[in-house]
């Protein structure tokens, strides 16, 4: 017998972040609603994240290739409270969080991985 019981959340995401994006919702206080790149989170119904730098790093090969690495900022966001499912995508599971973030779940803010 499989045990269809879905995987807990892991207790931080990371969220490759349009650094503007980022940055306004950061300094008014509004939760962020961006889900991937020119996509928010109306238009998607969650927000994209990665469980490691490795889902970090296929990502940004994938989707963000043509974008500057200063245009962008790696959000690691607390998941406590968050409504965060780990879906298949590609092969792998990937965290996506249902809803707005707001800005105190983020703890960690830095420039994504240069390898890409």
């Amino acid at each position: 017998m499989t045990d269809h019981t879905p995987s807990p959340p892991p207790e931080t995401v990371l969220h490759i972040a349009e650094r503007l994006h980022w940055e306004s919702a950061s300094s008014s206080g509004a939760p962020y609603t961006m889900s991937t790149r020119g996509r928010t989170l109306d238009d998607e119904g969650f927000i994209h994240c990665s469980s490691d730098l490795d889902q970090v790093r296929a990502v940004l090969a994938a989707f963000y290739s043509d974008v500057p690495p200063s245009d962008l900022a790696l959000l690691t966001i607390r998941t406590t409270g968050l409504d965060v499912r780990l879906e298949p995508a590609d092969g792998r599971l990937f965290p996506h969080v249902y809803g707005p973030i707001p800005p105190s779940a983020v703890i960690d803010v830095r420039a994504v991985p240069e390898t890409r």
